[in-house]
């Protein structure tokens, strides 16, 4: 390369560097103030700050409004295809007043056209309309509340209504370009939104990518968050979901793969906690959230989570549900903590899903599991059922690993409680190390019917009655290595001589082994062998 060419490459270079020195030399005091310079340059000159308790407005610096448009044109990108540079807008700049009485809905509406980081000072903003948000005419957008803001939904809809264009899947062959360089990771973080009309709703999504919805507010609304036909790669997290007088997290007929829910309080939503219905879902994770009281006492039975593949054409499955608190309320005719139902509309189960490690309490049923296969229950605690703490009907290939069940007497006064596991219709199961303590008032603790293929084995019970395990036409199964006490008194001795350890109905191919029982054992007829199990007379229980 000659001379003369170097010269002329290194020039605009030199040019460029010089000008963002002189912007750093001239809004010094600003820098000073904390700012790190990560406004988009081509905003800076419609941009307040407050620095040292004043207002700085880039727009005075003559060193910024001589070099902004200079800087705007080095930075527009050159590839063809690729949006400019978001900037960050101001809603007030647009004609919005956040005071509560005026509608600023043309106002937000406006300012999102423009795309970018869209900040909404404090206040309380009244919208009429949905602010409806089109990805591939905005580019990249944010809207930022840093908590003090609230949008107020007075008309029916969404308040913010995403609009994408991914039609692909998550595999990034088939995500388009236009994705990327216009819609990618939609973000909501900080804001408020609070409904004001009957059909007012929250945030609604449609074929997004990346949504993330982050330490985000919504109350009294319909639905709080809905997504709809197709999203991918969605998450949702530390975000206070509450009061709702529909849905709190609402899947209505999306096809979605890839959703995390994380962090989140998601309570008193009548409708449901979060609720999955028809569509086609596929890697849902729940984790680390309290969610409760999401069921009303005068509405449909629902659950605080509720994932149903009835009407689905291609089921639910790839779901897990770990380390959550999940309560209340046991006056919500047929409520349940968790209710899934895994029979999709041609006829086939699904499930990969599981629940594993979390606090499961006061409601009618904690956990439901209904025509599912390839579900594992494991390392939760249970107590405050009023009916079962576990139904299971109509699965195969389910396990039940190590969980407790306990009906704690300090939680008396909130009951009536019951508890106890149920399984109908099921096969090849396994039930392994449940702890059941105060399990009293149904059929049995444990509870199989029409079954095949169970193996329940290193079980403890404690004060439950009147039957320990009940077994109704019971086939190909096996119970052992268990230890099963009756009900006690408060001095540990035996309170209930008619403990039944296990009783069978009509069963055939049934083993009882090995284990350790108080009480006594009813297995009519043919078809069940016992070998091996020690039998205590009421002298031996504990505390004589």
């Amino acid at each position: 390369m000659s001379e003369s060419r170097s010269r002329q490459t290194l020039l605009p270079r030199a040019f460029f560097w010089a000008a963002i020195v002189f912007l750093g030399i001239s809004n010094f005091d600003l820098c000073k103030g904390g700012e790190t310079g990560a406004t988009a340059i081509r905003s800076l000159a419609d941009t307040t700050f407050v620095v040292g308790g004043r207002h700085t407005s880039f727009a005075e610096s003559p060193g910024v409004i001589f070099f902004s448009g200079i800087l705007s044109t080095g930075l527009e990108p050159t590839t063809g295809g690729v949006a400019a540079l978001p900037e960050v807008r101001n809603v007030k700049s647009f004609g919005a007043t956040g005071d509560g009485i005026q509608d600023d809905t043309a106002a937000i509406q406006k300012c999102v056209a423009e795309g970018g980081v869209i900040i909404f000072p404090p206040g309380i903003y009244r919208l009429t309309a949905p602010i409806e948000i089109r990805l591939s005419e905005t580019g990249w957008i944010a809207f930022q509340g840093n908590g003090t803001a609230r949008l107020v939904m007075n008309g029916p809809g969404p308040a913010l209504r995403f609009v994408g264009q991914h039609r692909g899947t998550a595999d990034p062959k088939r995500v388009q370009p236009l994705v990327w360089e216009r819609e990618r990771m939609p973000l909501v973080d900080g804001l408020e939104i609070v409904g004001n009309h009957a059909e007012a709703c929250g945030i609604e999504a449609v074929q997004t990518m990346q949504l993330t919805i982050t330490r985000t507010l919504i109350r009294e609304t319909l639905h709080a968050i809905r997504l709809h036909e197709r999203n991918r790669n969605v998450i949702i997290s530390n975000c206070h979901i509450y009061h709702n007088r529909g849905i709190g997290v609402y899947l209505d007929d999306v096809d979605l793969h890839q959703i995390n829910i994380v962090g989140c309080h998601i309570s008193y939503n009548q409708g449901g906690g979060i609720v999955v219905r028809q569509g086609y879902l596929r890697n849902l994770q729940v984790t680390g959230c309290d969610i409760e009281v999401n069921m009303s006492p005068d509405g449909e039975p629902t659950a605080n989570v509720l994932i149903d593949s009835t009407e689905s054409p291609d089921g639910h499955a790839e779901i897990a549900i770990t380390g959550c608190t999940i309560q209340h309320s046991l006056k919500a005719p047929g409520g349940a903590n968790i209710r899934f139902i895994g029979l999709d509309a041609k006829g086939r189960s699904w499930g990969a899903l599981t629940i594993a490690e979390n606090v499961l309490s006061d409601v009618v049923t904690n956990v439901e599991i209904v025509n599912a296969r390839g579900v594992s229950i494991v390392g939760n605690t249970f107590w405050g059922a009023g009916e079962e703490d576990l139904i299971i009907k109509n699965c195969r290939n389910i396990v039940i690993g190590p969980n407790s069940l306990d009906q704690n007497p300090n939680y008396a006064h909130q009951g009536p409680y019951r508890g106890g596991v149920r399984l109908e219709e099921c096969h090849d199961c396994v039930i392994n190390a449940l702890h059941l303590a105060g399990i009293n008032g149904g059929e049995a603790a444990i509870v199989l019917r029409n079954c095949s293929g169970l193996n329940v084995t290193n079980c403890q019970m404690t004060g439950c009655g009147p039957v320990g395990i009940l077994l109704d036409h019971v086939s190909l199964s096996r119970i052992s290595d268990s230890l099963l006490r009756g009900p006690s008194n408060e001095t540990g001795q035996s309170g209930d001589r008619t403990f039944v350890a296990v009783r069978t109905q009509s069963c055939r191919n049934v083993v009882v082994t090995d284990n350790l029982f108080e009480g006594t054992i009813d297995c009519p007829g043919e078809g069940v062998f016992l070998d091996k199990n020690v039998i205590l007379s009421s002298d031996a229980a504990p505390g004589r």
